[in-house]
């Protein structure tokens, strides 16, 4: 399962690897097994890393039953990621060269007698073909049938305080099969999934923001409170609104007109169209047109409560709020997941790039990268590079719990924000002042310390890490083309010599502290459900408000689709006027805002929470100078729309 990571009163975490390279897919290629009886070609990555020998409990009872996907790997895989890179480099002679969805699939996508060759060796083993699609065939069965298949037994395993299914070695298929197989997944049952994070919350119970506030930054100083880096500070902004991002990140004129925009969550809000079209008028959008907002959604939802279904509606409303109040004319499709873990959220990024939806797509969701096996990263790649083929961007965001230590223990990046294939949105804190004026922007990373008792001083000044925008080194995914000379070579080499991916590309708008204004139908405690307005923030807000720049780049470029976008964002570093060169004290002098929050989250009954939140204090991560992992290449500035301008 995927989290989404919207943040109200801190950061959710969320991250993993995708190992592969740009050029070639690194997993799924066949390899001899080392087995009797006829040729075998590995599954590579099929193995989940916690499946040990001291973790063996013995075999999986022959009679449990496994519901397994074998993902398809076309005609061509390795001139797919050929392909994609090509189209997508602007220094290649097929740069924008884009293929339809159709001449896409009719290319690299798996043929008749790929699909009919790998039914029959399911079938033959016992196994039933429960479904099959252009990407993978599904199946269920029983264990041993699972076994006879993958040329492997299945053992139970420990993992943390829980027991699970994995195989007891690598999976492997026939090689007859002449590498039609991309990879296998559900052979192990661990659930793939970041639980949802109570700091988005759901419809059913109200969250409001008891203020004072702050219109613009810095408006109202909290006078009567205690002093801050040796001078008052300014409260929290209620929450900034379009015309502040739009003036913020060099919007111009600019407006989204033609391009489709698509977002992914799980499930979906029954109140979105009236919620969205609510907060347009209030706030000063441009209102929705008829038919300008689409839905497209599973038949049926599963693990509802699991994933904390009504969570998601709350992410949904945030991103497309966002999403139109930075891209007004933009067309948006909402495309929604039938639960929260990765297989569904694979078929719904798949409904985009079989269908091309849009030309940008913007995700709100992730896992930590130890918690992402190589068989989910071959098949999430394929997708990204199918849609890049056709000039479709992916946007993810990065995670808000930091370098992830102080959330998992580990230091680590996020996935699928550390494919090489996606553009990977980090945040930020920002200041606009009096009107809309842009007045700098910190990496975002928050410090809280509380007003003490007799309302003097903060307690344990600055306090402690409650959140910060995702980044780091990826330890899987190898560094692609475009990020050398660019990113430092301490950055590249951190986790191997050779060099591995690092992470964000770019970054916006993220620090719940300087965050967004959304509206949503929320239940509140008299039982009533009605509309209601709160401040939001997380790398949730940072990816749909860049893939909202990203539509107003593609129409200042005359409609032309972007595509899969790195190798672009990389070029035009360094040019003047395009990127704001993100630090963490830009002032000099130290940054922080005072909030007041409800004890309860929604009245003053319960009393009043009275804290201070240093910015740009990012766990290890630090925004400086130049690229950094934090906020890459920095934000949107004035001068990034217009560098896309035909001439």
């Amino acid at each position: 399962m995927r989290s989404n990571r919207a943040t109200v009163r801190a950061g959710v975490s969320l991250a993993a690897a995708l190992p592969m390279i740009v050029g070639t897919l690194a997993l799924g290629i066949p390899a001899a097994h080392a087995a009797d009886g006829p040729a075998r070609d590995v599954l590579k990555g099929t193995r989940p890393l916690w499946a040990t020998a001291s973790a063996d409990k013995g075999a999986t009872p022959d009679s449990a039953r496994v519901e397994a996907r074998v993902y398809l790997a076309g005609r061509d895989r390795a001139g797919l990621a050929a392909y994609a890179r090509a189209v997508s480099d602007p220094g290649s002679p097929q740069y924008g060269k884009f293929l339809s969805a159709e001449k896409a699939q009719a290319r690299f996508g798996a043929t008749k007698a790929q699909v009919a060759a790998v039914k029959s060796w399911l079938t033959s083993s016992g196994l039933t073909v429960t479904a099959v699609t252009p990407h993978y065939v599904a199946v269920s069965g029983d264990v041993s049938a699972t076994e006879r298949a993958f040329g492997t037994q299945l053992h139970n395993y420990t993992k943390g305080a829980r027991t699970y299914r994995a195989p007891a070695r690598t999976a492997s298929v026939p090689a007859a099969l002449q590498g039609a197989v991309l990879t296998v997944t559900g052979l192990d049952n661990a659930p793939h999934k970041a639980h949802h994070d109570d700091r988005l919350p759901p419809p059913d119970a109200v969250f409001k923001n008891a203020g004072p506030f702050s219109s613009y930054y810095g408006s109202n100083v909290a006078t009567g409170l205690p002093d801050a880096y040796g001078s008052k500070v300014p409260y929290a902004v209620k929450g900034y609104t379009g015309k502040q991002l739009r003036a913020a990140y060099g919007a111009g004129t600019y407006t989204g007109r033609g391009v489709r925009i698509a977002v992914t969550d799980a499930y979906a809000s029954p109140t979105i169209a009236y919620d969205a079209g609510t907060y347009a008028v209030k706030n000063g959008d441009a209102p929705w047109k008829t038919g300008q907002l689409h839905q497209v959604l599973p038949k049926n939802y599963t693990k509802t409560e699991e994933c904390g279904a009504a969570g998601w509606y709350g992410e949904e409303t945030l991103d497309v709020e966002a999403v139109h109040a930075v891209a007004p004319a933009a067309d948006i499709t909402y495309v929604g997941a039938a639960s929260c873990y990765d297989d569904d959220l694979l078929d719904s990024l798949s409904k985009i790039v079989d269908n091309h939806l849009a030309d940008i797509v913007s995700n709100s969701w992730g896992d930590v990268e130890a918690n992402q096996t190589p068989d989910l990263a071959a098949a999430y790649d394929q997708v990204f590079q199918l849609g890049a083929v056709q000039g479709i961007g992916f946007y993810f965001s990065s995670g808000d719990d930091g370098d992830q230590v102080a959330a998992s223990g580990v230091k680590q990046v996020d996935t699928p924000a550390n494919s090489a294939w996606v553009t990977a949105v980090g945040g930020t804190s920002l200041a606009v002042g009096k009107g809309e004026k842009y007045l700098w922007e910190t990496g975002w990373g928050t410090l809280k310390a509380s007003l003490s008792a007799d309302g003097k001083s903060w307690e344990g000044f600055p306090g402690t890490f409650t959140s910060g925008a995702g980044g780091g080194t990826s330890r899987t995914v190898p560094q692609p083309y475009y990020q050398k000379g660019v990113v430092p070579k301490s950055l590249a080499t951190a986790n191997s010599a050779a060099g591995n991916r690092v992470v964000p590309d770019i970054a916006a708008i993220a620090d719940p502290n300087t965050g967004f204004l959304v509206g949503q139908t929320q239940t509140f405690p008299d039982g009533s459900q009605r509309y209601s307005e709160y401040r939001i923030g997380g790398t949730s807000l940072a990816a749909p408000v860049i893939a909202a720049v990203q539509a107003l780049a593609q129409e200042a470029r005359g409609g032309k689709p972007l595509g899969f976008a790195n190798p672009v964002i990389y070029a035009k570093y360094g040019k003047k006027g395009v990127y704001h060169d993100v630090t963490d004290n830009p002032t000099g002098s130290g940054l922080a805002v005072a909030r007041v929050d409800f004890a309860n989250g929604y009245d003053a009954a319960g009393g009043l929470l009275t804290s201070v939140r240093s910015l740009g204090k990012d766990s290890s991560l630090a925004a400086v100078k130049g690229y950094d992992d934090v906020t890459g290449v920095g934000s949107p500035a004035g001068g990034y729309v217009q560098s896309f301008r035909r001439r």
